[in-house]
């Protein structure tokens, strides 16, 4: 078996997804950890127009499987393509985004392929396991998949010692996506397999909607957790982003609480972010939420309580109430502009 490190290239026939290229640079980390090769492989009817944006991270070989009838996404023909790909190669590992997409697929080629795949993971490293028993036995350079359990309040670590390739799917906004360089990697054609069964599903229309909200792509964050105290509250949290020309995050308390939906979410269950600026507003600072925007360039915290784990955290602490101190920084804003 080879210890090539596979990144499935999720695209849209117009440009490689965020979360692609987030994999790509992690797949480079793991890849140099394992002194082996990142590669990418793609499905698609007209692959060439991703192979500079892909090799831009510094991906050694590209696996390229064209037909027209790969162009747009259907489960069944990519995952016949994905296996027949994996068994002819044999890679370490192979990582999918955890979207609509990779969460459909990743499961069908694991069952076909009969390995292990640990979902929605947050964290991926390469490391050593050894199996307890009379007689322990020592797995070296395994992929630690790391993600949060039981609702949030554990975190696990996951390994696959015996069936490979190791599988994970990883969340989007997780990883941090590396700088496009100048690079000439080597790319492979793989002879499609397109069998009748697969085509039972037909792709009658497409319909684009564009997300209406984007916090991974978001320099500015105001944020509002159960400390805002109401629905009709959480107007003074939209309100201060739209002035800031920023988007509005929550923590999963709030999102529970039904003001506001899961999409504006931050946190492991939700979106990992970093923004320029992150203003927390009514938050406590669980772990959970924490791991979520941690890496944001500058916090501010505006909280009641001086000890909440978010002021920890903050560049900025604003101790007082934040349906005074809200309004008092949007009427300062507007002077100043």
């Amino acid at each position: 078996m080879s210890r090539e490190v596979w990144v499935f290239i999720e695209h849209n026939n117009e440009k490689v997804l965020d979360v692609s290229k987030e994999l790509l640079s992690e797949g480079r980390r793991l890849a140099d950890t394992l002194k082996s090769e990142l590669c990418g492989i793609i499905l698609g009817d007209d692959n060439k127009k991703f192979y500079k944006e892909v090799f831009g991270f510094k991906t050694d070989k590209i696996y390229s499987i064209e037909h027209k009838e790969l162009k747009d996404f259907r489960a069944l023909p990519y995952t016949t393509n994905i296996v027949n790909a994996s068994k002819k190669f044999n890679p370490y590992i192979i990582l999918f985004g955890a979207t609509l997409t990779g969460r459909e697929l990743a499961p069908r080629v694991a069952s076909k392929l009969r390995c292990g795949l640990t979902a929605d993971c947050t964290e991926l490293k390469i490391g050593d396991y050894t199996q307890p028993g009379p007689q322990p036995k020592v797995y070296k350079d395994l992929l630690l998949q790391i993600r949060p359990a039981f609702g949030g309040n554990i975190i696990a670590t996951i390994v696959n010692p015996e069936m490979h390739p190791q599988m994970a799917t990883v969340r989007p906004g997780v990883m941090k996506m590396n700088e496009i360089v100048k690079f000439e990697g080597k790319v492979i054609n793989v002879e499609p397999v397109i069998e009748e069964k697969d085509l039972v599903l037909t792709i009658v229309e497409k319909i684009k909607q564009e997300k209406k909200v984007n916090l991974t792509g978001a320099s500015i964050i105001v944020a509002g957790g159960m400390g805002v105290g109401s629905k009709e509250n959480f107007k003074l949290i939209e309100e201060l982003a739209k002035v800031l020309g920023g988007e509005v995050g929550a923590s999963r308390a709030a999102v529970d609480a039904g003001w506001i939906h899961k999409d504006h979410q931050v946190g492991q269950t939700g979106v990992t972010v970093r923004p320029k600026l992150y203003i927390a507003c009514g938050i406590s600072g669980s772990v959970q939420h924490l791991a979520g925007m941690i890496e944001s360039k500058q916090i501010v915290a505006i909280n009641k309580d001086p000890e909440a784990d978010i002021m920890k955290v903050a560049h900025y602490k604003i101790v007082g109430d934040l349906t005074k101190v809200i309004p008092m920084m949007i009427k300062a804003y507007k002077e100043k502009v």
